[in-house]
């Protein structure tokens, strides 16, 4: 009897404590998980429009052969700063220097002849003052020294010729910048006398020019009294790259074109942008930001919080009572890379869920906890 009523009581026992099991698990299933939500900022926020463009260098330029010869050597590292003087190309100059010798020789016999010649013409003066030569010799003394007068300046500008083409047999860059690769190998004979042969290109990419186009409805905006009114800047615009670059970058608008293609109805503008860290390069495309209105009210909320399907973009909502809301939201610009402008579908008063949105659902009940 005594073994009955144990194996009774452990029954009983054990029944109880799963109940109590039972009713633990499910009191810890009916606590509303915790969320992460927030209020939308609202800030007056100015709008943009995105142009596509591209970066040119300052300048850029075509370093070229004038002079025929045979390539001797390319002085640089490829890619490398060169700095404005540097020599970067050398030619084979031996023609060229004995050219210049030549000239030298011609320049400096023109220069005896005339002495000569001067002499003869003025010994010629004082003898016909005493009727010892006749008018026609003074007269044939004078023209012999106009003569070799002539001949030095032709000397001089041969000799000038003559050292000009030899300075080309060195190519040097004629400002700071970046240089690309050589075009032609070192032992390649030029004819560049004939026709500029292009050995490489140097770009002055310290400061970097954005180009786009804007539409002509958009540039009547723009100078329009009332957007100038609202206090929009248009002197200094963001720029943006396809993918994220280390630094920020904002353009000076220096340039507007004097008039807009009958072909596309838009105007050409241009940017300035310094090009501090060295990360610009030319033909680059870019998205140039221009300014178009100011939302005083506008309200703003984490871009992240936003997800889409296929009726659009929504956020998940929190009412008073702790319920899940699915809230179809209309979306604008992006602002500071992080907060997303919502046009519809929000108010000042909504909380969004800002974290963790694979584990809410409409309907289901949440303990909201906000974001500070």
């Amino acid at each position: 009897m005594n073994t009955y009523h144990t194996l009774i009581s452990g029954i009983i026992l054990t029944s109880v404590l799963s109940a109590c099991s039972h009713k633990q698990r499910h009191n810890t299933t009916d606590t509303p998980p915790t969320v992460s939500v927030a209020y939308p900022v609202v800030d007056s926020i100015v709008l943009y429009h995105s142009y596509p463009g591209y970066l040119t260098a300052n300048l850029e330029t075509d370093l070229v052969a004038r002079v025929n010869g045979y390539l001797k050597s390319a002085t640089y590292t490829p890619g490398e700063l060169v700095h404005k003087g540097q020599a970067l190309f050398i030619i084979e100059d031996t023609q060229y220097r004995d050219a210049v010798n030549q000239a030298r020789a011609q320049l400096e016999s023109a220069r005896s002849n005339y002495i000569y010649a001067s002499n003869e013409y003025e010994a010629m003066k004082k003898a016909q003052e005493s009727d010892a030569v006749s008018q026609m010799d003074v007269i044939q003394a004078e023209s012999s020294m106009n003569t070799s007068l002539a001949s030095i300046k032709n000397a001089e500008a041969a000799l000038e010729t003559a050292l000009t083409n030899l300075a080309y047999c060195t190519v040097r860059a004629p400002f700071d910048g970046h240089i690309s690769t050589s075009s032609v190998d070192k032992g390649t004979y030029l004819n560049g006398a004939s026709s500029p042969v292009t050995l490489a290109k140097l770009y002055d990419d310290n400061v970097m020019n954005a180009y786009f186009s804007i539409e002509d409805n958009s540039y009547i905006k723009m100078i329009s009294e009332g957007n100038a009114h609202k206090g929009i800047d248009y002197s200094t615009v963001p720029i943006k790259f396809s993918e994220e670059l280390p630094h920020s970058y904002s353009g000076t608008l220096d340039y507007m074109s004097p008039d807009i293609d009958t072909n596309t109805g838009t105007l050409t503008l241009r940017a300035r942008i310094n090009n501090d860290y060295g990360e610009l390069r030319s033909g680059m495309f870019v998205s140039v930001n221009m300014p178009y209105d100011i939302s005083p009210d506008a309200i703003l909320i984490k871009d992240a919080s936003i997800a889409s399907d296929q009726l659009g973009h929504y956020v998940y909502t929190v009412t008073d009572s702790g319920k899940v809301v699915y809230t179809p939201i209309v979306i604008s610009d992006l602002v500071n890379d992080t907060m997303r402008i919502v046009t519809n579908g929000l108010t000042p008063q909504s909380r969004y869920v800002t974290k963790a949105l694979l584990k809410v659902r409409d309907g289901m009940t949440v303990t909201p906890a906000i974001e500070r």
